[in-house]
């Protein structure tokens, strides 16, 4: 889906004043780059594009330039040219002057994409789905921490008080109906945000942690619009928390001893005649499915790196707290990474259960796509689902990496994932991702200091 310029003209003139646009854009780590414009520049973004230096795309986590990446000197630090892609120009709702923001994609000079722009990494997966018959229709879930508003400003989460009773939330309080009616001012000005902005969130639950939550957005037979739907999610979040004195996060493990935050993404194939081909008509879905989780499995690994892709990430991964441990599948099991849910035949899919609420949408999609179509195409066997718990069925081969390190071990030494994703974008994740593992080596820990500097 592409905007047009006619679009957003209609769409200026029918929200009445409108000063200003934000343009934005993902980078690899997800966070939102781009510039703040006069309306009055509309005209030019949609002929020029917006200019961006190419580099931005994939700084660390920091915004600092990753020189090893090839994208800084060796270009000149040269632009790239963004132009407006995705469902529209929409209002944002949370900001006092007149404001609207448009998603926009990153080609290169000559017109050609840039393959490092994670949007586009995800278009090719599309794309190639697409030269096979075949449209994957995907749902994400992502869970998020409301905390203390003052969380930044003292660099320590601490959970709010219950908004309206004031009751300090100290312990988990899952499914419960009373604390998400405590926190029904905020969840529902993110509800209405997404329905000006077009995200389609469905079922909103209160998670495992205290201030923990998460919102379901629909099926749609588009991952890239789903990726597009989940970036604008995370910032509608982030801004509507703001407003109401909290800070939200998606960090993947704010608090050591409660649950970690996770993106799980349910996935099903259609054929080019509609038909979902995971579904034969039995509660064990087709040979199809089996194949396309096999795909999955045998990437899962080598794909850590996308799917954890910051240090504090690897601290989801213990046994015993509904995060996986190990490549494998199940039915109806919340203790795999791939999970096949009961239900009607006609929606079979599985449930990838492994992505951190951190990592890239864009990234985590297409290394998925990239799994399923591996499977499809080479038959991979999946081997045995398992029964009961998942963390005891742990061995060499289905172990996924407990660390920064092993991940990017596992995903430079990926030949299928190189060349299933392309090699730009493969060498400057890892540049990124080793700079900021290197960063983050130099640190040195309050624990550490509380532990070591008295005794040793």
């Amino acid at each position: 889906m592409t905007m047009k310029l006619e679009d957003a003209r209609a769409f200026l003139a029918k929200a009445g004043k409108i000063e200003e646009i934000d343009l934005l854009v993902s980078d690899l780590n997800g966070i939102l780059r781009g510039k703040r414009v006069p309306v009055a520049t509309l005209d030019k973004v949609f002929s020029d594009g917006m200019k961006l230096p190419r580099s931005v795309l994939a700084l660390d986590i920091w915004g600092e330039d990753v020189l090893e990446n090839g994208l800084v000197w060796e270009t000149g630090d040269s632009d790239g040219v963004c132009l407006p892609c995705g469902a529209g120009m929409v209002t944002v709702p949370w900001s006092v002057r007149p404001r609207a923001q448009m998603l926009l994609t990153m080609f290169n000079p000559d017109g050609s994409p840039f393959m490092v722009d994670p949007r586009q990494v995800l278009m090719r997966q599309v794309e190639k789905a697409k030269a096979m018959g075949l449209t994957p229709v995907v749902a994400t879930e992502l869970e998020f921490y409301l905390m203390n508003g003052d969380a930044l400003e003292t660099g320590r989460p601490r959970p709010p008080a219950a908004p309206e009773s004031g009751y300090p939330l100290e312990v988990p309080q899952v499914y419960s109906m009373d604390e998400l009616e405590e926190f029904s001012g905020v969840l529902t000005d993110i509800r209405d945000a997404c329905d000006t902005q077009g995200v389609p969130g469905d079922t909103c639950i209160v998670e495992n942690g205290p201030g923990q939550f998460e919102i379901n957005l629909e099926h749609v037979p588009d991952p890239v619009l789903a990726a597009d739907q989940a970036v604008l999610f995370k910032r509608i979040v982030r801004n509507v928390a703001r407003r109401h004195n909290l800070h939200a996060t998606f960090m993947p493990k704010p608090y050591g001893n409660q649950s970690g935050s996770g993106f799980h993404i349910h996935c099903s194939m259609l054929d080019k005649d509609g038909n979902n081909i995971f579904d034969d008509g039995t509660d064990a879905g087709s040979d199809i499915l089996r194949h396309a989780v096999g795909g999955v499995l045998q990437l899962m690994r080598p794909s850590m790196l996308i799917f954890a892709p910051n240090l504090n990430g690897y601290r989801r991964f213990q046994a015993g707290t509904h995060a996986p441990t190990v490549a494998c599948w199940g039915y109806e099991n919340r203790t795999v990474s791939v999970r096949i849910p009961n239900g009607s035949h006609k929606a079979r899919r599985f449930e990838h259960r492994v992505a951190g609420a951190d990592a890239n949408p864009y990234l985590v999609l297409a290394a998925l796509i990239a799994g399923v179509l591996h499977g499809i195409e080479n038959r991979i066997d999946p081997g045995p689902a398992v029964e009961g718990s998942a963390y005891e069925r742990r061995s060499a081969e289905n172990l996924l990496p407990s660390d920064w390190d092993w991940a990017i071990e596992l995903f430079r030494d990926s030949p299928v994932l190189r060349d299933a994703l392309g090699k730009d974008v493969h060498h400057v994740f890892r540049s990124i991702k080793w700079q900021e593992r290197n960063k983050m080596a130099r640190k040195v820990t309050d624990a550490e200091y509380a532990s070591y500097l008295g005794v040793l």
